[in-house]
């Protein structure tokens, strides 16, 4: 998709909710689409996911390949190259995560630091 409205999309990125993001997956090389909750902290962009102890699947296959789409879905549509960082420094998922946990209406911080996935987003430029 032709990206024409920065402003629109700059606009659905600054407050986080759900989009679709699509991997390329590490053994089979297919494309995987999930949906998934972004945060806007401090102007970076993040996805997190609920505390697991195993990795995910998602998160397995960005540590693979880190290029994938970030798929706009709401009011504004856009499909947007993007690169994934995964986010694995204690100190770096203490600062993240609770912005997170507060907007999710958690208390289990220190369950989130050790076992949700996070990565920090950046839009690749078209």
């Amino acid at each position: 998709m032709t990206i024409n409205n920065h402003d629109a999309i700059s606009k659905a990125l600054s407050h986080g909710g759900l989009v679709d993001i699509t991997t390329i997956g590490r053994k089979s090389g297919q494309p995987h689409r999930i949906e998934i909750a972004y945060h806007n902290i401090g102007g970076k962009i993040y996805i997190s996911g609920m505390p697991f102890p195993n990795r995910r699947g998602w998160l397995a296959n960005l540590d693979a390949n880190p290029k994938f789409t970030f798929h706009l879905k709401r009011d504004v549509k856009a499909d947007l190259p993007a690169t994934a960082r995964v986010v694995d420094a204690d100190a770096e998922r203490r600062e993240i995560l609770p912005h997170i946990a507060e907007v999710w209406k958690r208390n289990d911080l220190e369950t989130m630091v050790e076992q949700s996935p996070l990565i920090e987003v950046t839009l690749d430029q078209n």
